[in-house]
């Protein structure tokens, strides 16, 4: 249960599953995928960032 948890929290801080993978010790990234619950909001904040990332990359080629 704790592996399960600390998986969760490191890939919910921010980590990504290559790096989780090496800290948990699996030699298969599905091993990694099988230990990280995601929160419900997760997909959805992240889709948010990428559109926020998006717009700021746009603000420099717009010209008004």
């Amino acid at each position: 249960m704790l592996r399960h948890y600390c998986a969760s929290q490191l890939y919910a801080g921010g980590m990504d599953l290559i790096a989780i993978q090496e800290v948990l010790g699996h030699a298969w990234i599905a091993t990694t995928l099988h230990y990280i619950h995601i929160h419900r909001t997760h997909v959805e904040d992240a889709w948010v960032a990428g559109q926020q990332r998006a717009a700021e990359r746009l603000k420099g080629l717009v010209t008004p």
